[in-house]
């Protein structure tokens, strides 16, 4: 079931907005009302997010380092590894979002032999496919800034042109819809592992197949069910600058591309992709780890009204002698 429900969930979307625009005429429900509410959806829940991570107390220094921390002159400091300074935080931040260096550490842990022993190895096959899948979906993103900016700036049109320098087709075939597509495969593929399998939700592989139907609809728009880019752009500056104008003419497939992309962008801060936000927030990445220079005091300290073990036991004496436990203050006396 962890499979089978996410995966005709999506289904379900797709036939609802197939059906919908094809034979009920529902272009404006599926091309305007639901991405509008989608919108404010993921812009209500993104900030109430944030705002929530924001006001969390962090009381204590609690940096997750991998390396030395600046202390004695003759030792030797990892200045991005064990940050002292903003500035080692800022490219210890940069590291970990463009190239996700924790996960490059990741190592596998399985047991071998007859003897079941436990051995640790190297496993960077997780952090190759992810470089490959988040890269790409990036640059993506930015190809398609095109349909919402006018005029197109210079620099997405060399981006495409790269991203389609091997043009054996027309229209080219986008080397970054091919590494996301394999990225994704992988990631799916990683999920079917007996033991990941055992910590996975349903939502994620609803996630998956969400982005699964995204990719997929996309690639059918371009190279199949092909719409006119002008009246794409002109549509999608209508839903901007709310004044969104109905067509009739892109067909179905646009709309189940439309109607995809908008459930993603609500269902992203109500899941587990808002760490692309929650790792600019993590205690563990954006501190200073200089618990050695200078004294932390835990701001949100206040005092509280103590309870010693005298006062304790001298409550529950009774009890205690029934139980013929020792007493302290017999003891000492």
């Amino acid at each position: 079931m962890k499979i089978i429900l996410p995966f005709f969930t999506v289904v379900l979307i797709a036939c609802l907005v197939y059906g919908g625009t094809r034979y009920l005429e529902g272009h404006i429900l599926f091309g305007i009302i639901v991405p509008y509410i989608c919108f404010a959806l993921a812009i209500v829940g993104f900030v109430v997010k944030i705002v929530k991570w924001a006001v969390s107390p962090v009381p204590f220094n609690i940096t997750t380092v991998c390396g030395q921390q600046k202390s004695l002159n003759f030792l030797r400091h990892s200045p991005i590894e064990s940050p002292a300074s903003r500035c080692g935080v800022f490219f210890r931040m940069l590291f970990e979002v463009l190239f996700f260096r924790s996960l490059l550490r990741n190592e596998k842990v399985e047991l071998y032999g007859k003897e079941r022993r436990l051995i640790y190895g190297s496993d960077r096959y997780l952090w190759i496919f992810a470089i490959l899948f988040h890269w790409s979906m990036l640059i993506i993103l930015l190809r398609h800034l095109k349909l919402f900016l006018e005029p197109i700036p210079y620099w997405i049109i060399m981006l495409q042109n790269l991203d389609g320098i091997f043009q054996s087709h027309i229209p080219p075939v986008y080397i970054s819809n091919v590494l996301v597509s394999i990225g994704l495969v992988f990631l799916f593929l990683r999920r079917l592992k007996r033991r990941v399998m055992y910590i996975s939700l349903p939502s994620d592989f609803f996630v998956l197949f969400l982005i699964g139907g995204v990719i997929l609809s996309g690639m059918l728009l371009r190279y199949v069910y092909r719409a006119d880019i002008l009246l794409v752009k002109a549509f999608l500056f209508g839903l901007i600058y709310l004044n969104p104008v109905p067509y009739t003419g892109f067909g179905t497939m646009f709309y189940i591309h439309l109607c995809f992309i908008s459930v993603l962008i609500a269902y992203l801060p109500y899941s587990k992709l808002m760490h692309m936000a929650g790792v600019f927030l993590s205690p563990t990445r954006n501190l200073r780890n200089d618990s050695r220079a200078r004294r932390h005091i835990n701001p949100w300290d206040y005092p509280v009204k103590e309870h010693t073990y005298e006062e304790w036991e001298e409550e529950f004496k009774d009890a205690l002698k029934e139980a013929d436990i020792p007493l302290d203050s017999e003891n000492k006396g």
